[in-house]
């Protein structure tokens, strides 16, 4: 399980580089900021049990989800392992962890940090639902926006990458 946690950990900290890396390769006019709210929401209503999602002007995959009811965005991470709330986002869910419970190393661009392990009811992302999925809440600093990892993609029927868009089906 350690070696299971450290690897997550690492592919949190990857996804968070490369994030930062396409962030700094791509120049945002006034234009593209205006086109990036529309292009982050889902461009198909949910039917039946699948999800298509287009690019924002960075190439990222931005998804609206809910956990416990409430509202979050989610950027689609395939590199990450687990879902990643920041403090601000997990706290709205109820989830606030004692400094205690930071107890897993976390690789990122701004070098180790500590993360709490933490596992959500329900996660639902556009009709597709999973319950009882693993996550970890990061420090605010550490993380700007929230990840859709693994322990979410890996429980749907296929997720998959092609002509521009992402697709999730459950």
């Amino acid at each position: 399980m350690r070696g299971i946690m450290f690897l997550a950990a690492i592919l949190i900290g990857l996804g968070t580089v490369m994030a930062q890396v396409a962030d700094r390769m791509t120049t945002v006019t006034p234009a593209m900021a205006k086109s990036t709210l529309s292009a982050a929401r889902q461009d198909s209503p949910p039917t039946g049990r699948s999800l298509s999602l287009s690019s924002d002007p960075r190439g990222h995959f931005q998804a609206e989800g809910r956990i416990e009811g409430q509202r979050i965005g989610f950027m689609v991470d395939t590199g990450a392992s687990v879902i990643a709330l920041n403090e601000k986002s997990a706290a709205r869910f109820g989830l606030r962890p004692s400094r205690a419970d930071y107890n897993a190393n976390v690789t990122t661009a701004n070098g180790t940090i500590k993360a709490a392990r933490t596992r959500l009811a329900m996660v639902e992302i556009g009709g597709l639902v999973v319950h009882d999925v693993e996550a970890m809440v990061l420090p605010d600093e550490a993380l700007s926006e929230n990840l859709l990892g693994l322990s979410f993609l890996s429980r749907l029927k296929r997720f998959e990458y092609a002509n521009g868009r992402m697709v999730l089906e459950q």
